[in-house]
């Protein structure tokens, strides 16, 4: 019951990331993806160093910790520009797909790598909720191919499944808020130059200051916050496919408030993601661990 729990954090956080488009989607005119991206992981940053200083009390920094948590933050600042690149040259539907459908098969890869193999429980899930993915984005727009923006969509899925092995790391040396304050805040600073290359006076409007406080604040603090505790005791892999429901909540967000509409294979496609969801988010049996490890 208790992965469960911790499986229930992480698909929690996943629904809160899946408002990010919906909240671009109502950000004033004039604002980038990239503007939006950069402000949302340095508000998120400083909002969690805050909540660090204040519930952990000194953060204590080793000079060994220091490669480890400037990997995670790297890494998540990193997928920010490569995903909305990706999605600007190939479009939202593709973009999305080879980004985020990519992160769980990078993230096996790096487990195999280590000497572990996945369960069938977790191939299973994988496999429908890509598969409910494809068909999701598939039956909504046209996609389109541009080698480039592949490359920059699969450098955005191999970042963020870096970035869920290096946040695990962290979080073994240091408590969880200080460990995701260090690794956001390193974030927001290394997307600085993006800020300060963009017209950011759209922050200043009501409707702006809104946006960037719900991205900041919800998508980001909240969520990552969500996310690491969830990690506690869920598996890289298993977490990751859990983040599949980032685009189930997304493509729900766009019928109810957008007005879009779904053809039948959106449809079907949602109904499989979310079965691959929920057998990922299965308790599993006393003792039996998502992943195995090799004799």
């Amino acid at each position: 019951m208790k992965k469960f729990k911790y499986k229930g954090l992480v698909l929690f956080a996943a629904i809160l990331w899946g408002t990010t488009g919906t909240s671009q989607g109502l950000a004033p005119e004039g604002a980038s993806s990239l503007s939006i991206g950069a402000m949302r992981m340095l508000v998120g940053g400083l909002v969690m160093l805050l909540l660090a200083f204040r519930v952990d009390g000194k953060i204590k920094l080793e000079k060994n910790h220091i490669p480890a948590v400037l990997l995670a933050g790297a890494c998540i600042g990193l997928y920010q520009p490569l995903f909305f690149a990706s999605v600007k040259m190939t479009g939202v539907a593709f973009g999305t797909i080879m980004a985020i459908g990519s992160a769980p098969v990078f993230t096996a890869f790096i487990e195999i790598i280590k000497g572990r193999k996945p369960t069938l429980v977790w191939i299973l899930s994988t496999c429908m909720a890509l598969i409910g993915c494809y068909m999701l984005f598939s039956g909504q727009a046209d996609m389109s191919v541009n080698l480039t923006g592949v490359l920059f969509a699969l450098g955005a899925g191999l970042s963020y499944a870096v970035y869920v092995q290096a946040s695990k790391n962290v979080f073994d040396i240091l408590p969880r808020l200080t460990a995701n304050g260090l690794i956001f805040a390193t974030s927001g600073l290394l997307l600085l130059p993006i800020l300060m290359l963009s017209d950011i006076s759209w922050v200043i409007t009501a409707k702006g200051a809104l946006i960037v406080l719900h991205l900041g604040g919800i998508t980001t603090a909240l969520a990552y916050t969500l996310f690491a505790f969830g990690l506690k005791g869920v598996s890289s892999p298993t977490a990751v496919t859990l983040t599949l429901g980032e685009p189930f909540t997304a493509a729900m967000l766009g019928v109810l408030i957008f007005g879009e509409t779904l053809t039948i294979l959106s449809i079907t496609g949602i109904a499989v993601l979310f079965a691959g969801l929920l057998v990922a988010a299965l308790p599993i049996k006393e003792g039996q661990e998502t992943l195995e490890i090799y004799d």
